[in-house]
């Protein structure tokens, strides 16, 4: 990247993000609360880009990373009264963690197709544990605690507010995305892209692969997890829906709308795709399967724009 190309990235950087700054200060709040929705799914989308856009691993096991951090949040803001927001974020990392390095320890001995089917059957293996688990995890009812309040000891305490929830999820994205964009261009992120290019290659030349294939995925589910939290803080709410399979075909989704190896393109696509479901939900109602537009649309897109609605936008810029 030349100064000039990198002077103009975080000219853009810092307009993006001064508006997202400002945006609920002048949004209803609907859509407050929406945007940052969307930050959240843009952040589970933007960890399984670790895997799917820097590794060549496609991975159907990011909704157990979600959900599980989801529920780690949920059991410290239970236990601890008062509910403590940085006790919820240190059970959810913790929880996404150690469930990622499980799954990694036997999935990455496995390539392609296989790895994938692998993340998938771990999900889902989750998925009827905690919604089975009625004692613990409430079954298909979920569970519902309190908001914890934003407070650092000794300095300030204040309330989760739409503004405040909205400005707290966007110091987290905005962070996640510095450290991960730091990752991906280190020594460590081009062993991943060398995996992702010829693996018997990277593996000839004396990488260990499967240690790196397993801190990638750990690294990916803990920003995971680290979603999954947000979403409980916001919504004080967690679910064994969350868990399923299908959480992970949407953040793959996200991926390839955006465009993949990118970081930024799955916040993009996350953005895309949610306005579009709540546009058509909105255009003929609830009953109507949604699904069915949104998949043709994602059809069209894999035909005419392969690169994602951020690769486009760059070759349209570079003319």
């Amino acid at each position: 990247m030349t100064k000039r190309t990198n002077t103009s990235y975080w000219i853009a950087f810092s307009i993006v993000l001064a508006l997202l700054i400002i945006a609920p200060l002048v949004l209803p709040e609907f859509w407050r609360r929406f945007l940052t929705e969307i930050l959240i799914w843009g952040l589970l989308a933007m960890s399984s880009d670790i895997l799917i856009g820097y590794t060549g691993m496609i991975s159907f096991g990011h909704s157990a990373f979600f959900g599980l951090g989801m529920y780690g949040a949920a059991a410290a803001l239970l236990m601890f009264s008062p509910p403590n927001l940085w006790l919820a974020l240190a059970f959810g990392l913790v929880a996404s963690a150690l469930i990622a390095l499980f799954v990694a320890y036997f999935s990455t001995r496995l390539r392609d197709i296989y790895f994938a089917i692998t993340t998938l059957i771990f999900s889902q293996i989750f998925y009827v544990i905690v919604f089975t688990w009625t004692e613990v995890t409430g079954g298909e009812n979920g569970l519902n605690f309190p908001r914890p309040r934003l407070a650092i000891p000794g300095l300030f305490s204040v309330p989760f507010t739409s503004e405040t929830m909205h400005w707290f999820v966007l110091a987290v994205v905005t962070a996640s995305y510095l450290i991960l964009r730091r990752v991906t261009r280190s020594p460590f992120g081009m062993v991943l892209q060398s995996i992702r290019e010829n693996e018997p290659r990277t593996r000839a030349i004396g990488y260990p692969v499967e240690r790196y294939k397993i801190v990638a995925v750990m690294l990916s589910g803990l920003f995971a997890g680290l979603a999954g939290v947000l979403y409980a803080v916001q919504n004080r709410f967690a679910a064994p829906d969350f868990i399923f399979f299908l959480v992970s075909g949407e953040t793959v989704i996200f991926n390839v709308m955006g465009g993949i190896g990118t970081l930024v393109g799955p916040i993009v696509g996350a953005g895309f795709f949610l306005l579009m479901r709540e546009f058509l939900s909105r255009l003929f109602g609830d009953q109507f399967p949604y699904l069915i537009p949104l998949g043709v649309v994602f059809i069209v897109m894999i035909i005419f724009l392969p690169q994602g609605l951020l690769g486009f936008a760059r070759r349209w810029l570079n003319r």
